[in-house]
């Protein structure tokens, strides 16, 4: 941000970017694992991520040189809402995504148990155009695809709840944030976006 003639000018750059399987959501790191810093762009010094992906999910991330946007996004009280696209090993019966959707106890490190919150957990057919992805599940074994819709994102959470019901993760992607779609994204692609596009499609506004 710059000061010139008494107007505030802002020169905060916003990303939507699809974060590819076997990368951390971070531009550093002590271990050898790939990083942001690896996509095909150049980012401005100064751009982080808003939240986390681990490293074995997929999908929409945002990234900023906004330091204010994690705070507004992310504040404890503000419960917005994240869909994700999750392959889960067995066939999933009504109960289990009864015990899902209703909340269910995880560990959470440093806090030891903590009782999620009611999430939407539905049943789907495989997307179409869904990316390839290497070391895939092999899908001839018996499999159930899962939309999950989280208002909160405690560690690994979707992969804590499908163990917690014997049904291991074995892929998971982040669709959408609010109204923000990953849409026809492909793995290590980046889109800058408008700041005002972007804030109207995850509801914020100057009063959250």
């Amino acid at each position: 941000m710059i000061i010139l003639h008494s107007k505030i000018i802002c020169l905060e750059r916003y990303f939507i970017i699809y974060k590819p399987y076997k990368m951390i959501s971070q531009f550093i790191s002590p271990y050898v694992q790939r990083k942001l810093g690896e996509l095909d762009f150049d980012f401005p010094e100064g751009t982080n991520a808003v939240g986390r992906l681990d490293n074995d999910s997929e999908g929409l991330l945002i990234l900023t040189t906004d330091k204010t946007l994690t705070n507004r996004l992310l504040h404890p009280t503000r419960k917005h809402k994240r869909s994700y696209i999750v392959q889960v090993e067995k066939k999933i019966d009504e109960p289990t995504l009864k015990r899902l959707r209703e909340g269910m106890d995880i560990l959470v490190k440093g806090k030891g148990a903590y009782r999620t919150q009611p999430c939407e957990v539905n049943v789907i057919e495989k997307p179409k155009n869904l990316p390839e992805r290497e070391h895939a599940f092999r899908e001839s074994l018996p499999h159930s695809w899962l939309e999950f819709v989280l208002t909160e994102g405690k560690n690994r959470q979707i992969r804590k709840m499908c163990g917690g019901v014997w049904h291991d993760c074995k892929r998971l992607i982040r669709t959408k944030i609010e109204n923000l779609e990953l849409g026809d994204m492909q793995p290590g692609e980046v889109r800058e976006i408008e700041k005002e596009k972007l804030f109207e499609l995850l509801l914020l506004n100057d009063n959250n």
